[in-house]
């Protein structure tokens, strides 16, 4: 336990104090927030009934975070990581394969449970957004979306080869994601994007969400959209687990 602690603190003080990943992952979801809610007023139709549209962003944007945390910074920093040689170095330390992922992934979910906490904030002092009802049930849901990107996270920096394509292929998976999904609000798809959208993880943890936040459903109430969410985390660990090196790829 003292060599995890030991290794959770050294990972945020990394994030911390890299500015391009503090910007990117923990800043930029909630600067959306607050672009989003001062263009948007009045009401948006979710789930076939209307809400106020800051409850609406607050929820799209905190499936958002968790994608853009989980995945995408999880995925930049491990390719990033591996082709600078650390994780090598890393293998060649006493520190256990397995210590070193889970600080890794505690301290991902300590940066979003951070976030989440500020978009909250955010949400109830700028634009009067309703409190969670189900705040443990939120919790819950939020825990399994992020734990599932992270594993699609690791997944996916196993694919991808050269650190300086990894940043242009996550936003490239992420952002189109997200707005299909509505992550920046209610969008009327044609079929053949609603289709798409149906099977995106990031759709079916905004449907979870969503069942939460605005109409104060439990979460046992979306075991299956969740299911679908851990299903693809699922995926992702599987091609980790097949794929995933230590050594670079690029030398």
């Amino acid at each position: 336990m003292r060599i995890l602690l030991h290794q959770l603190r050294s990972e945020q003080l990394v994030f911390w104090r890299s500015r391009e990943a503090a910007i990117f992952i923990f800043i930029f979801p909630l600067m959306l927030f607050v672009l989003l809610g001062s263009v948007y007023d009045g009401t948006a139709e979710v789930r076939g009934r209307s809400f106020p549209v800051a409850d609406v962003l607050l929820t799209g944007l905190m499936g958002y975070g968790a994608a853009n945390t989980a995945f995408a910074g999880l995925a930049i920093t491990l390719v990033l990581r591996r082709e600078e040689g650390l994780l090598k170095r890393l293998r060649a330390t006493p520190l256990p394969a397995a210590t070193y992922g889970a600080a890794v992934l505690a301290s991902t979910l300590l940066v979003f449970a951070l976030q989440a906490v500020l978009l909250v904030v955010l949400g109830r002092v700028l634009y009067g957004a309703t409190l969670p009802e189900r705040p443990l049930s939120l919790l819950a849901a939020v825990a399994v979306g992020t734990l599932a990107f992270a594993g699609l996270g690791v997944g996916t920096a196993a694919l991808i080869r050269s650190s300086e394509g990894a940043s242009a292929v996550v936003n490239v998976i992420v952002l189109p994601m997200a707005f299909l999904s509505g992550s920046f609000g209610p969008t009327e798809l044609p079929r053949f994007l609603a289709a798409i959208a149906d099977v995106l993880p990031l759709k079916h943890l905004l449907d979870a969400l969503q069942a939460i936040t605005l109409e104060q459903e439990p979460v046992w109430e979306q075991l299956g959209s969740l299911a679908v969410v851990v299903a693809w985390g699922v995926v992702g660990l599987a091609v980790a687990v097949r794929r995933f090196g230590w050594e670079p790829r690029e030398r």
